[in-house]
């Protein structure tokens, strides 16, 4: 009923950029948090960035600087500007998305994006 749609990663060398960008569709009465987790080969998943449905964001240390999440609203998207990539950036994005409809009786349930691999290298 409601689905995620990722796009944008790839291959960049070092001290490029890429923009991820997370589009959800379908019956949705309302999107509360948005984020993005990255997972690299042998590591745990972690929460790469976030905003909240009145634009605060947080993100992750190692990204504070080079990383931008926004969110259009209007199109249900969530976006990661990603400047000054790095090898290890070099992950699987998943988008998550706090997101109520009818089918969750109106509860905020947390939804996943399928993925997409960013990779860094020269």
């Amino acid at each position: 009923q409601v689905q995620l749609v990722e796009s944008g990663g790839g291959l960049v060398q070092p001290g490029g950029s890429l923009r991820l960008s997370c589009a959800a569709s379908g019956s949705i009465f309302s999107i509360n948090r948005m984020g993005w987790y990255r997972q690299a080969p042998g590591k745990e998943s972690e929460l790469v960035a976030k905003i909240t449905s009145g634009g605060n964001t947080n993100y992750i240390d190692s990204v504070m600087g080079r990383f931008t999440i926004s969110r259009d609203n209007a199109k249900k998207t969530v976006y990661l500007q990603m400047n000054s990539l790095k090898p290890e950036d070099t992950a699987n994005y998943y988008c998550n998305v706090e997101v109520s409809g009818s089918w969750s009786d109106y509860r905020y349930l947390d939804l996943w994006g399928q993925g997409t691999l960013v990779t860094v290298s020269s």
